[in-house]
């Protein structure tokens, strides 16, 4: 019943999903010549290329983050079972391009289809998958009824649940509490994700097998961020800030500004989660009189410059490899959902950000008890401990070594996730 009264009220919510969809298709960067794939269209080429993926493990990832994820554990899937096959599938243009640049051999891209019936069945008859593998919180209801209905295995792997969504699928758990259940496994990563699970669905067979964002790897052929092209010769200490949200981006060029007259040499990285926001970013840092280039309009900026724009997609580890200090965004300027702390803690850097990460608790209080990064309070606190980190280089290298030695004493999850798989195959 709770089933066809989803699919009954789909069209509407769609109706206000259609704008925000085509805004960013138009806007933002990546892959968009098969786009048409999100609405189950595939080309008589499509369609004779996946016969060859047909039993396929299929692995849904949405945007660029949780496809990094899903690539590692594509690779150490085949490391062991070389025979397996894949479709990996996305959301976002920018993911979709990430996959098709760095998916490994036995690995088809697509884009998953949205969420219509019509659209999802017509994507399971062209792949044919053995199984159906949805990465983190990507619940989508007649996605994994198709799967069911076909006899296929589905399960969410690296599951995490905020308090504030746990809150809300318990007020609705007539409709989530039997749709969890319909998951052969759901692996999450930490205890209080399972109770979470656990407290919406008593049913759901849920385990704990750790986060895979610890078993992330520096690529082996991470290019040279090439930093003086932008801020010129000589050395510089590099303040950079990741995916950040609106306002963020104002509150770090204000303290940016106040430490300059401290550390002439201090030059900024601006790096926004939707490159499409680079044009209001600028005209930020036009206002506040800032020299800037963006890195999508160059490749080198003609005059040194104070700070680096960089609206581009899939360059973050890169960039952030030049930096002394990282600012994880979505935790300053009223947000506080947070980002993943991890890719500057494999990298052994000094670590900002906000007290409180709702959808990265657990990797938060995970390098807090191991002091491991600088967490604020307010945003008034920013300048100060930013004066406090590039004052002491032996401090920034402490909690850059903290933070690597965190993420290597918790690696392991992708191995316990693949066991379980291969039990459900």
């Amino acid at each position: 019943m709770m089933h066809l009264l989803y699919n009954l009220l789909l069209p509407i919510g769609f109706l206000f999903f259609l704008p925000g969809l085509l805004y960013k298709l138009r806007n933002r960067g990546g892959w968009k010549s098969t786009f048409k794939e999100r609405f189950g269209v595939f080309s008589p080429e499509r369609q004779e290329e996946l016969k060859a993926y047909h039993g396929a493990i299929w692995i849904h990832s949405v945007s660029v983050g949780e496809t990094v994820l899903a690539l590692g554990m594509i690779r150490r899937y085949l490391e062991r079972y070389p025979q397996r096959k894949f479709v990996l599938s996305t959301t976002t243009t920018t993911g979709q391009e990430l996959a098709r640049t760095k998916c490994p051999e036995n690995t088809a891209v697509i884009f998953c289809p949205i969420d219509f019936l019509c659209m999802v069945k017509r994507t399971f008859q062209v792949i044919r998958p053995a199984m159906f593998v949805i990465f983190e919180t990507e619940i989508w209801p007649n996605l994994i009824h198709e799967s069911k209905r076909r006899g296929i295995p589905v399960a969410l792997v690296n599951g995490r649940m905020s308090d504030k969504s746990a809150k809300e699928y318990r007020r609705a758990r007539l409709f989530f509490a039997p749709l969890l259940a319909q998951f052969d496994k759901i692996l999450v990563q930490s205890d209080a994700d399972y109770a979470r699970y656990k407290s919406v669905s008593p049913r759901a067979s849920v385990e704990c097998s750790g986060n895979m964002k610890f078993d992330q790897k520096v690529p082996a052929d991470l290019p040279d961020p090439r930093l003086e092209d932008y801020f010129g010769a000589g050395k510089h200490q590099i303040l950079l800030a990741a995916s950040t949200h609106s306002g963020e981006e104002e509150v770090v060029a204000e303290s940016f500004l106040a430490l300059k007259s401290d550390f002439a040499d201090l030059k900024l990285i601006l790096v926004p989660r939707h490159a499409e926001r680079g044009g209001d970013i600028a005209a930020m840092l036009r206002k506040k009189g800032l020299s800037f280039a963006r890195k999508s309009k160059c490749a080198s900026a003609a005059e040194p410059v104070d700070v680096l724009l960089a609206d581009t997609t899939g360059e973050m580890m890169k960039l952030m490899s030049g930096a002394d200090v990282v600012i994880m965004g979505k935790s300053l300027a009223g947000h506080d959902e947070g980002h993943n702390l991890l890719e500057p803690a494999l990298l052994s850097k000094a670590i900002v950000t906000g007290h409180v990460l709702r959808n990265f608790r657990f990797i938060l209080e995970t390098l807090v008890r191991a002091d491991a990064l600088v967490a604020i309070e307010q945003d008034s606190d920013l300048t100060p401990r930013l004066r406090e980190l590039f004052s002491d280089s032996s401090l920034r290298a402490e909690l850059g070594r903290r933070a690597f030695e965190v993420v290597m004493r918790n690696c392991g999850a992708t191995d316990r996730t693949i066991d379980s798989l291969e039990k459900l195959l």
